[in-house]
């Protein structure tokens, strides 16, 4: 039998495999981001809320409060998938980190060390290649400025989600269910939100909606019932260089299917961003590592 490091690793892989496709699928249905987006949600909640018993507990103003920015996270990465090419998208999401290290001392009353400062330098130079050397047109990123810009705004709700999701986690907010639920809660607010604008619906084909239901229930739903059960597996800096798999995969899906290439801006800047991502994840770890040893856990 595998050993339960083994199958974490595993399960992690399979969480950013699954992640990854989102890029590739969003830009494939023919409906408007908008519409993509809510239904994609509305999908998702469904299926968390049916599969996982935790989603139904655990509601507070804290998690909706939660929920609201990853409501924000959700629109914006398939409004920006919409406009720009997956690779500046999933590489700007990736520079949540920078905005972390920002409102880390602010909500959570953690230090900044000269260390997170070299991260923080790192991800915004990166950042700014993506709007020094904008990708040109193409059919699949038919406004790349603009979901440049939305991608951004999707990394600093992504950020906020981390922080929120700390935040909860600490002293008597600290349950699993309430992470759950507000992941739950973003999706019913991102369809919500959504729902003006994408009506009316129209007609669409078969080929849409099954691409709609894959987006909610496989590449959001299963994706994190899969997440969670190899957080309690492995080590969470282990976890997150892991992860670093998605935004790899992600701009190759989008080739292939698209072929969409991303230019010299973007490459160098995605290149740049996934290096200050994970050394940002290796500080974090060993500053976990002191604290335990320090504390005498």
């Amino acid at each position: 039998m595998l050993k339960s490091t083994s199958i974490g690793r595993l399960e992690v892989f399979l969480t950013a495999l699954l992640f990854s496709t989102g890029g590739a699928v969003i830009k494939a249905v023919s409906m408007t981001g908008w519409q993509v987006a809510g239904f994609r949600s509305a999908v998702a909640a469904a299926f968390l809320l049916l599969v996982m018993p935790s989603a139904r507990r655990g509601w507070t103003w804290r998690t909706l409060a939660v929920g609201g920015a990853y409501s924000g996270a959700l629109i914006s990465y398939v409004l920006a998938n919409k406009l720009t090419t997956a690779a500046s998208t999933i590489f700007l999401y990736s520079t949540a980190p920078l905005y972390i290290l920002i409102l880390g001392p602010l909500v959570l009353r953690e230090p900044v060390r000269r260390k997170d400062l070299m991260v923080m330098v790192a991800l915004a130079a990166g950042m700014s290649l993506f709007f020094l050397d904008v990708d040109p047109v193409m059919a699949s990123a038919p406004r790349p400025l603009v979901g440049n810009l939305l991608a951004s705004l999707g990394g600093f709700f992504w950020a906020l989600v981390v922080v929120g999701l700390r935040w909860l986690g600490r002293g008597q907010h600290s349950t699993r269910g309430g992470s759950v639920a507000a992941v739950v809660a973003g999706n019913l607010i991102a369809a919500l939100v959504c729902l003006p604008m994408a009506l009316p619906v129209g007609t669409n084909s078969s080929g849409d909606w099954l691409m709609i239901v894959y987006l909610g229930v496989i590449q959001v739903g299963l994706a994190y019932v899969i997440f969670t059960r190899a957080l309690g597996r492995l080590p969470a800096l282990e976890v997150s260089l892991l992860l670093l798999i998605e935004p790899v995969l992600n701009p190759l899906w989008a080739w292939l299917a698209h072929g969409e290439t991303p230019g010299l801006g973007a490459r160098l800047g995605g290149l740049l961003i996934l290096s200050a991502t994970a050394a940002a994840s290796l500080i974090g770890g060993r500053q976990s590592k002191e604290a335990s040893s320090t504390s005498g856990q």
